[in-house]
Formats: structure tokens, sequence, C-alpha cells
């Protein structure tokens, strides 16, 4: 694998990582400010950080892999 395909792949982890971070944060603001009121919410938000967190695991994967292979 090529320097700039391992910083490709950093910086995927790097953005699924932020996004991730994001919908945890929305999870947050939903427990924290809006419960339970806004109960009907947490499937959708509980699905959307979910797959958030599957994509940044998946992106570290793919990079350490990479890394083992140099």
């Amino acid at each position: 694998m090529t320097p700039e395909e391992l910083k490709a792949l950093e910086k995927a982890v790097s953005k699924a990582k932020r996004i991730a971070s994001e919908k945890a944060s929305e999870m947050h603001d939903l427990v924290e400010d809006r419960l339970p009121a806004a109960y009907e919410e947490i499937p959708g938000i509980a699905q959307s950080t979910y797959d958030a967190c599957r994509t940044w695991a998946e992106a570290v994967a793919r990079l350490k892999a990479a890394e083992a292979e140099d």
C-alpha cells in the first residue's frame, strides 16, 4: 500500500470518528434535554449512532489491516 493510500485510510478513520462523535452527541442531547417527551426519536437516533460507530470500527479495521501489510 502506498503512503498516499494509507493517508487516505487515516483520513477516512478521522472522518468516520467525527461523524460517530456527532451522532453520539445527538443521542446525548436527546437523553439530556428532550426525554421523555421525545421518546419516539430514540430508535432513529440510536440506529444512526450505531451505524456511524460501525462505520468507524470498519474504517479502523481496514487501516490496521493495511498497516499490518507493510
